[in-house]
């Protein structure tokens, strides 16, 4: 099949964004698909006509991801029309020719429902969550309403607008996040007001609205849903600190290990929150959804990710894995998915 991995754009989250992508579009190669990668800012601006056809190594150029953050103004900065558009030259025009678009974007304008309402007018087949979805589960606040809404155990917490004064304060420790990130970007842990206000200051850099809520003193589990059907429970445990940008993409920062050496039944909650979150933010095809386990063994789910990181050190490949689906298995699986559910 002809596929277009789409990574890269201008998120926070660009440098996992291209590692997903080069990942991805190296397994597809390896299974026989006529694929290429394509940054969906970027673009390519040399001759298409052939381009499925040709043999060369569209990932060769794609480091591994950093310590820090991209310099997206740098990025901006690239593109010779100004940047216009989101998308880059032949982008649009790739995407309709392949046969399916892996999506390997992560972040603002690629995880957020935008790409995939396009796509949806332009009858493009696409992986991951559709528009509805994926619009709703970027938006943490809106994605802890229903959560409530559907008694799905989540930390307590509030919205807040830049400009705006809480109404209530959430009890230190408490967690401070850009409404609709990812990857831990903007994400800070407060234990006295002095870190409560940098914070807010640090988070309402990448958002107008944040989300501060409750932390749970205790363990961090993930659950990979595809189809539905729960993966199994790993747990995540940071050598120092908490599950942030560097201990999330740097090699042996953090011990992860599934299955999660957890009782069973507890196993059992957390596939089964997990498959319930899946089922009310109206996911479909895969997504992976977060946890915590405070001391008494309560179980708080924190998001669910529509499209999880598919990096070397990601999450969701490791839970295929321990049921015995090897990466290249994973990315035709999801692709299947993909067809049956567009």
């Amino acid at each position: 099949m002809k596929i277009v991995v789409l990574a890269g754009g201008t998120s926070t989250e660009r440098d996992v964004s291209l590692s997903s992508g080069s990942m991805i579009y190296k397994a597809l190669k390896r299974r026989g698909h006529q694929a290429i990668l394509l940054d969906v800012y970027l673009g390519y601006e040399g001759e298409t006509g052939d381009i499925f056809e040709r043999e060369w190594d569209f990932a060769a150029e794609i480091g591994s991801v950093g310590e820090k953050n991209p310099d997206l103004e740098e990025i901006r900065a690239m593109r010779k029309d100004g940047g216009k558009s989101f998308f880059g030259p032949h982008v649009l025009e790739l995407c309709q020719r392949a046969d399916c678009v892996f999506m390997a974007l992560h972040g603002a304008n690629g995880e957020d429902g935008k790409i995939q309402a396009c796509f949806e007018l332009m009858g493009i087949c696409y992986t991951g969550a559709d528009f509805v979805s994926s619009a709703m589960a970027m938006d943490k606040g809106i994605t802890k309403d229903l959560f409530r809404a559907y008694q799905i155990p989540t930390p307590a917490g509030i919205r807040m607008k830049k400009g705006e004064t809480e109404e209530q304060k959430v009890p230190f420790p408490c967690i401070v996040k850009s409404c609709c990130g990812g990857s831990s970007v903007g994400v800070c842990i407060a234990r006295s007001e002095e870190e409560y206000e940098a914070a807010k200051a640090e988070a309402f850099r990448y958002d107008d609205e944040v989300v501060i809520e409750q932390y749970i003193e205790g363990r961090e589990f993930s659950v990979g849903v595809m189809d539905g059907k729960a993966f199994p429970v790993i747990e995540i445990a940071p050598k120092a600190g908490f599950y942030d940008y560097k201990n999330k993409y740097q090699a042996d920062s953090t011990v992860e290990t599934c299955p999660a050496h957890i009782p069973e039944e507890k196993t059992r909650q957390l596939q089964e929150i997990a498959e319930k979150v899946f089922r009310v933010l109206r996911l479909n095809n895969y997504a992976r959804m977060d946890f915590r386990m405070n001391h008494g063994g309560e179980i708080f789910c924190l998001e669910a990710n529509t499209l999880p990181g598919m990096t070397p050190t990601s999450l969701l490949p490791q839970e295929a894995a321990a049921v015995g689906i090897d990466f290249e298995e994973l990315c035709e699986r999801i692709l299947a998915c993909a067809f049956r559910t567009r």
